[in-house]
């Protein structure tokens, strides 16, 4: 037997002719070896590289948290709340340890979550967020990927291995991550299903051990790399040193849609009620109602393990959303998919411009694909996509998304190229649209401009090539405390302006104004 200890080349070159065999020469290895090319051992090589250090500052309360979610998701108010003191709770208690070590070995339960909701309302948005929000390495992964062994899928090992690179192999700060694993239903075992597979219960007990407290060892056994790099450790220094990474200080969130669970809450709750005093369970609660009402054993009876449930003791709930919920989405969230769409047109030099109108007919076809909010780019990309082959190519500068758009993309797509005056009234028609709701938000006055005063406004604007809000600026130089004042008279605080707001502004406000005195006495 020929106990040589093989030369990196030699390495390298086995290594090579293994995958060529398995691959036929189409996967061709990077110089694995070439790092262990290194000058002869001398008495620096054993001096451990410097860690990387991380001062972990975490001053955060937990409505200062939910307003910084409010910026980027629309609803979930009970979401976030729980979301935000379980996190402010967590992280405290990290702090303390991190300053104080004794800290450590107080008695706490970790705040690790569970959240329930149905695909697209915002439970991955709302973590990743988080995980920004506190600076802190974030990885999600889905459930399915995950094997009790590591032969079949992946090692739940190998989410704490992600976080450290994440952290650009900074191991104090991995340490203060978040896993976030969705799709968490699917790993659920019911008792009425006979056999299971390995990615049932087993991965349930090894992600246990790890949300509970204990050390991963940060080379896979299983990745051929980490193994390599240990050969060339052992080589060079003659022994291998063990990296390795402690959870107990990482946040664990599991998240799924769980259905089918709210029939079992559902039963539970009937047979609570009972009885000549029970109160009737309706019949037409969502899901979301009944899961604000799970408890352990639901879980249980729904196939996870009473210790993995155990060790998720934070359930948040998402709510389905509605139009209303997806309109606010894209209008105000900044996140918005709409902030998209307007840099990738104005790349090529083309100004969009969603009008309220179009994003009401945007969410209303995407709520019809129960997706929540994930159906409002299918809905985008299918009714702009050929805007984005064919405006480039043309002289078109700006152009409105309307209803119309979104219901009848290539019809409205061949006037907006074929007729510029008709393209051109669309865009002051927003523009002023716009203008008019920058008034309110300045003066809390509420003006509309009716079809006759804008079509005559936009011809003015035309004519004497003017922007609309430059027009509007000159036409309503003395209507902000005008208008003010027939407020304080009568308590009115929206306005329509007639045709006659444009041909005599002066006019129209002086008898307005008078008006509001008669009403007054």
């Amino acid at each position: 037997m020929n106990n040589k200890t093989p030369t990196p080349e030699e390495l390298q070159k086995d290594l090579q002719e293994f995958v060529n065999q398995k691959y036929g020469g189409t996967v061709q290895l990077g110089n694995v070896a070439a790092g262990a090319q290194a000058p002869a051992p001398d008495a620096t090589e054993d001096v451990p590289s410097p860690k990387k250090t991380f001062d972990l500052k975490f001053d955060l309360k937990p409505k200062e948290v939910k307003q910084y979610l409010d910026r980027y998701v629309i609803r979930q108010d009970d979401a976030k709340k729980a979301l935000a003191i379980a996190v402010c709770d967590h992280y405290n208690h990290v702090r303390e340890c991190h300053e104080n070590p004794d800290a450590a070995e107080a008695d706490y339960s970790k705040q690790n979550i569970v959240m329930l909701g149905p695909t697209g309302v915002g439970k991955t948005y709302l973590i990743r967020h988080i995980a920004k929000l506190i600076g802190v390495p974030f990885v999600k992964a889905d459930a399915t990927r995950f094997s009790e062994t590591g032969y079949v899928g992946a090692n739940v090992d190998d989410l704490i291995r992600e976080l450290v690179t994440q952290a650009d192999d900074n191991l104090e700060l991995a340490q203060y991550g978040i896993v976030y694993l969705d799709e968490a239903d699917k790993i659920a075992t019911p008792p009425n299903i006979i056999g299971r597979d390995v990615s049932g219960r087993g991965v349930q007990i090894g992600l246990l051990k790890l949300m509970e407290e204990t050390e991963v060892d940060l080379r896979s056994g299983h990745d051929v790399a980490s193994q390599m790099r240990a050969a060339m450790e052992f080589q060079r220094r003659g022994k291998v040193e063990k990296e390795v990474i402690n959870t107990r200080h990482i946040l664990f969130i599991i998240s799924g849609a769980f259905t089918g669970l709210e029939k079992s809450i559902k039963k539970r709750m009937h047979q609570s009620r009972i009885g000549f005093n029970a109160n009737v369970v309706s019949q037409t609660e969502d899901a979301g109602h009944y899961f604000q009402h799970v408890t352990p054993k639901d879980f249980i009876d729904y196939g996870f393990e009473p210790e993995f449930i155990g060790r998720l003791p934070v359930h948040v709930v998402c709510s389905e959303l509605e139009v209303e919920d997806l309109f606010h989405i894209l209008k105000h969230s900044e996140g918005s998919i709409i902030r998209q769409y307007e840099n990738a047109f104005q790349a090529y030099g083309i100004t969009v411009l969603f009008a309220d109108s179009g994003l009401h007919r945007i969410a209303e076809k995407a709520i019809e694909q129960k997706t929540g909010a994930r159906a409002l780019m299918t809905v985008c990309e299918k009714a702009l996509r050929d805007y984005k082959f064919e405006l480039p190519s043309t002289g078109v500068q700006e152009f409105v998304v309307t209803a119309s758009v979104i219901d009848e993309p290539q019809m409205e797509l061949q006037r907006i190229i074929g007729d510029t005056g008709y393209n051109r009234h669309l865009v002051m028609q927003e523009q002023l649209r716009r203008y008019e709701a920058r008034f309110h938000a300045e003066h809390q006055l509420q003006i509309r401009f009716d079809d006759d005063a804008t079509a005559l406004l936009c011809e003015r604007a035309i004519a004497n090539e003017h922007t609309v809000s430059q027009v509007c600026d000159a036409l309503l130089e003395s209507y902000q405390h005008g208008l003010n004042l027939i407020k304080q008279n009568t308590g009115q605080s929206t306005f329509t302006f007639p045709k006659a707001v444009v041909e005599n502004p002066d006019i129209v406000l002086e008898e307005w104004i008078r008006e509001s005195y008669t009403k007054k006495r």
